[in-house]
């Protein structure tokens, strides 16, 4: 009891100061109800310029129909008198020549207006997109596909319009892109002054920004994209090299089985023990990389020993393709243009499928709680004494041992992550300078900065403005939970006494957490509602006392599942109960908001206990699968077809954001939301993550797993 009151004590100044410090941080708030911030829930604003803040817009003097003022706005018909803003005397001159050719309905001018973007339809559908086309103003500059060419060249500029018509039909300011097809010798700044002269009769209208689409970003001048080139050629190079001499030694050992047995196969070969001399630890080194070794045991199908939960491998892939779902919903909402359509689907009531995605999270954290448990106590108590009980190492041996499995999983899980993390930065550099769209996304300005929390797995302790590779709050979770958990096993596997001990300490773990993800929903007034899936994203969501609990269900699954040496009897209307139970809990936890959500205390107790909830009906499919008793689901889920594409979530999960980042902002137009179209992008996303996933997965994951082995003193 004593034990138990220090341990509580502990628990509640860390909480304390964990606390202490959120409440000093400032946060990034946004109202939902902006249709320019339906794109996601992570928007961030432009920050608006003071460049040229002199120039007043004209106010018109005559009242028009609202429809029909904005379907006459950034009309070039009109700008013919605006010139004079225009400093530029080249740009000046170029725009006289295209708009008295636009007068005169000449091809190429009637082209680049064409290419322009305008007020088209659906602005109060949510269409913020007044993009025309890039593609189509760079086609103008083709001899080949043009008569007659412009007389100058032209570019295409992209400027971030604010507008608020008026209270009754905007509530609320709107954020536009606006595309532009014009001569290149102007600037941004000449562009900008023609886009403030625009007559308005709106309650505000004001010209945030202007960029050039391209701007003067250079990927062949980042030194970062020459450093990752150059790991991934090094890395590339030493697969082939490693690739072709695993193939040579494979043909020269299939020649030697043959002369000595009369076939290629040795039924006995597998069992021979082979000793790995110094000289030949070079040759093993480099072999770790053979993409011959590696690919088959990624797409390895054999049946599994009869102490391996193949169920655990349905739960990882279908809970991958869950989360690429739910992201690729907000890839589209991102960059579509008709976004009201977003909140007529959130009427459906399937559509808790993907605001409650949240759950599937919480399914890989109840996985890796269950593995290392098991894991580890398999490791430490398989030496048995002449009593008969399990040897103990010493305490600094225990240590050591502890210190070097947190340094493998280290070396295991970062190769592949801060790879893929540089990959990021570099895309969203690119799109960034490259897209007409403006990505919600600050990568490119704080990955330079923040990367070492990353590849410290700290970040998720930090706020989403400083976020670098926001889905990676994650592993960041997942590691932290993995130094806890080795910590508590190591005590719990001294004796009896230490078992108990932690197991009082997991209880109050579990305790905290549910009460201070409580009284945090309950200070911020947290209401659980399909529209914003990442509510207190900073002050909730990525944090580990709201995580934890599935990690620690996992953790009492494990030692449950070995400690019943995987056999259990249960009378059939017990498992029938527990089925039952166990898939109406999941049922409720995603399907259970309503159209409303939940009001406050009751979102506050489905916060605190929910994720706790999910990790225990996925610890009862565990369980039944595992003992017999999971009947056709446990058929799917230990599909060996399954077995490939499971041992691939973790690239999968890394990489799909970037994919969905360069598949959107590639495209020179808005995305027209449909729920058809939602599927073939899902299965498109899906499909081109695991091939990513299986690339990486060969560079960056399975390498050092084979060069871990090798560390271990353990067989190639």
């Amino acid at each position: 009891m004593a034990n138990l009151k220090r341990c509580v004590g502990f628990v509640v100044v860390v909480v304390s100061i964990v606390q202490s410090y959120c409440a000093t941080t400032k946060y990034v708030s946004y109202n939902s109800t902006d249709l320019s911030y339906l794109s996601n829930g992570i928007q961030i604003p432009v920050p608006p310029s003071v460049e040229d803040e002199s120039i007043d817009q004209d106010v018109s003097t005559e009242q028009l129909p609202d429809m029909e003022w904005m379907s006459r706005l950034y009309n070039h018909h009109n700008w013919k008198r605006r010139l004079t803003s225009v400093k530029n005397p080249e740009c000046r001159s170029d725009l006289s020549v295209y708009l008295d050719e636009l007068q005169n309905n000449t091809l190429w001018a009637i082209k680049m207006h064409d290419a322009s973007g305008r007020y088209s339809s659906q602005f109060f559908f949510g269409n913020d997109y007044w993009l025309g086309s890039s593609t189509l103003c760079a086609e103008l500059a083709i001899p080949e596909e043009n008569a007659v060419l412009p007389p100058f060249p032209v570019y295409f500029y992209v400027g971030i319009i604010r507008i608020n018509v008026n209270v009754n039909i905007t509530p609320v300011t709107r954020q536009l892109h606006l595309g532009q097809c014009l001569p290149r010798s102007c600037t941004t700044s000449d562009i900008r002054r023609l886009l403030k002269q625009e007559r308005s009769q709106a309650t505000s209208l004001s010209v945030v920004s202007v960029r050039a689409v391209p701007g003067d970003y250079s990927m062949l001048q980042d030194i970062k994209f020459h450093i990752l080139s150059a790991v991934t050629t090094f890395v590339l190079v030493l697969i082939l090299i490693s690739t072709a001499v695993d193939y040579c030694l494979s043909k020269d050992k299939d020649v030697e089985v043959t002369k000595q047995y009369g076939t290629t196969a040795d039924p006995d070969l597998s069992k021979k023990s082979v000793k790995v001399g110094i000289f030949e630890l070079p040759k093993n080194v480099l072999l770790c990389f053979s993409a011959i070794t590696n690919g088959r045991r990624i797409l390895n199908v054999d049946h599994l020993n009869k102490e391996s939960i193949a169920c655990l491998h349905g739960l990882r892939f279908f809970s991958i393709s869950w989360i690429i779902l739910v992201h690729s919903y907000l890839e589209v909402f991102a960059v579509a243009d008709n976004k009201t359509l977003r909140t007529v689907t959130e009427r459906s009531y399937l559509y808790q499928t993907i605001s409650n995605g949240t759950f599937s999270v919480d399914t890989f954290f109840f996985i890796s709680g269950l593995l290392l448990t098991t894991t580890y106590l398999k490791r430490e108590l398989k030496t048995p004494t002449e009593s008969g009980e399990a040897q103990r190492d010493g305490i600094g041996l225990s240590v050591a041992k502890n210190i070097l499995l947190i340094l493998y999983r280290y070396i295991r899980l970062t190769p592949a992550y801060l790879f893929v993390l540089g990959l990021n930065e570099l895309a969203i550099r690119y799109y960034h300078n490259f897209s007409v769209f403006s990505p919600a996304i600050i990568d490119h300005i704080s990955c330079p900065e923040h990367w070492w929390r990353n590849a410290l797995y700290i970040n998720n302790f930090y706020p989403l403005t400083e976020f670098c590779m926001l889905w990676s709050w994650y592993m960041s979770n997942d590691m932290q939970f993995f130094v806890i958990a080795i910590v508590l096993l190591a005590i719990a596997a001294r004796n009896e006494k230490c078992f108990r001990w932690i197991v009082g300490t997991v209880v109050v773990f579990l305790f905290t957490s549910w009460v201070v993800t409580f009284i945090i929903a309950m200070q911020y007034k947290y209401v659980a509602r399909i529209e914003e899936p990442f509510a207190l994203f900073d002050q909730l969501y990525d944090k580990p006392w709201l995580r934890i609990g599935p990690y620690l269900i996992g953790m009492a699954t494990g030692y449950l599942l070995l400690r019943m040496k995987y056999k259990m009897v249960m009378p059939k209307v017990v498992v029938f109960g527990a089925w039952v139970l166990s898939l109406g809990c999941l049922l409720v936890l995603v399907y259970g908001l309503g159209r409303d959500g939940l009001v406050i205390p009751v979102s506050a107790f489905y916060a605190s206990l929910g994720h706790t909830a999910w990790g225990l009906a996925i610890a009862w499919i565990t369980i039944a699968c595992s003992t017999g008793y999971g009947g056709p689901i446990d058929s799917v889920l230990s599909f060996r077809g399954i077995y490939p594409l499971s041992r691939l979530t973790y690239c999968a999960y890394l990489i799909h954001p970037v994919i969905m980042c360069i598949t959107s902002f590639e495209m020179d137009g808005p995305f027209h939301l449909h729920q058809i179209i939602m599927l073939i992008v899902h299965f498109g996303n899906t499909v081109a993550s695991f091939v990513a996933a299986f690339l990486i997965s060969l560079g960056f994951e399975a390498p050092f797993v084979g060069l871990i082995k090798i560390m271990t003193g353990g067989k190639r």
